[in-house]
């Protein structure tokens, strides 16, 4: 990646949920600073999300994959799979903490979990899930979720974990919409792996981007971008 491009990659990692800090002086007033009503969060058309969470991989994992919908219990799965792959629509209380789209109602994310983070990094999603729908605030799960992780209910990802982020269908935030078709890799943030250094992350023409430095991610886990010139459905994505 040339000097420009990682210019202009960093930028876009400053709008992405993932990655996307809060604006200087933003007072959370509006219009994401609480909750909405969660019928706004769930898709009344079921069809439609198992859809949606299919485009986060190529047909050729995601048709064989398990297939979670959210609904006002939780994740349930619509479709058990073959092939080990968790497929569903994540939304926005995946985001870091500080993130300020943490309560947008607009976000969808498909993903697809490959076996070894369907049995770990999943685990995150559905406990952030599971708070959110008792009622928890913000800072509730926060402190919930550091309790979870020092009491070992939550356990760092496996070994191999990754997953597909490659709809371009999603919307990961305003003004972003389904950003870069990319790949999500995870490691146990005890591994060291925080900076990034032993993936060779955020150098100069590397493929890799350090997904979770200096955000508040109160899980066990280390992540790391890589983004791929194509979406699921084999067309051109944009350049990173």
């Amino acid at each position: 990646m040339n000097p420009t491009r990682r210019y202009v990659f960093s930028l876009a990692l400053l709008a992405v949920v993932a990655v996307a800090r809060p604006i200087s002086g933003w007072t959370q007033t509006l219009p994401y600073a609480q909750m909405g009503p969660l019928s706004r969060y769930l898709m009344a058309d079921r069809r439609a999300e198992i859809s949606l969470a299919q485009s986060a991989a190529p047909p050729a994992i995601s048709l064989h994959a398990t297939l979670l919908v959210l609904d006002r219990n939780g994740y349930e799965t619509a479709e058990t799979g073959t092939n080990g792959f968790t497929c569903l629509v994540e939304r926005s209380w995946m985001s870091p903490f500080d993130s300020h789209q943490f309560w947008n109602w607009k976000m969808r994310g498909p993903i697809c979990y490959n076996p070894a983070a369907s049995r770990t990094v999943l685990l995150y999603t559905l406990e952030r899930t599971k708070l959110v729908l008792s009622g928890a605030t913000k800072s509730q799960m926060l402190d919930r979720l550091k309790v979870a992780v020092t009491d070992k209910q939550l356990p760092p990802p496996e070994s191999g974990s990754m997953s597909y982020m490659m709809s371009k269908h999603g919307n990961l935030g305003d003004g972003v919409g389904p950003w870069l078709s990319h790949l999500m890799l995870y490691a146990p943030t005890a591994d060291g792996a925080k900076d990034g250094a032993s993936w060779g992350a955020n150098l100069p023409a590397s493929p890799v981007v350090l997904n979770t430095s200096q955000r508040i991610v109160p899980e066990p886990e280390t992540i790391f971008m890589i983004p791929v010139a194509h979406w699921s459905d084999g067309t051109a994505a944009p350049p990173t």
